[in-house]
């Protein structure tokens, strides 16, 4: 199984890190359930603009850590790569 590591931009233009077992699933609960994450229920739509895949789920954890510590400028950079 794979894991992946992601970051989206919400429609006020925030970003989003997460991390999931099913990327494509995952972006669209995002975008229409309501049992999605609570920061990006109230900023959608939500548009995946960077992902990364690992093969275990710690590595994806550690990777989702660290990006989320990144700061808004560095996860910009990351993204136009």
């Amino acid at each position: 199984m794979a894991y992946y590591v992601y970051i989206l931009e919400c429609k006020d233009k925030t970003l989003y890190t997460g991390s999931t077992n099913d990327l494509q699933k995952r972006v669209f609960t995002h975008n229409n359930s309501k049992t999605g994450a609570k920061y990006t229920k109230a900023r959608r739509p939500v548009v995946l603009k960077y992902s990364e895949k690992f093969r275990t789920k710690s590595k994806a954890m550690k990777r989702e850590c660290t990006i989320k510590n990144l700061t808004r400028k560095e996860k910009l950079k990351l993204i136009k790569l």
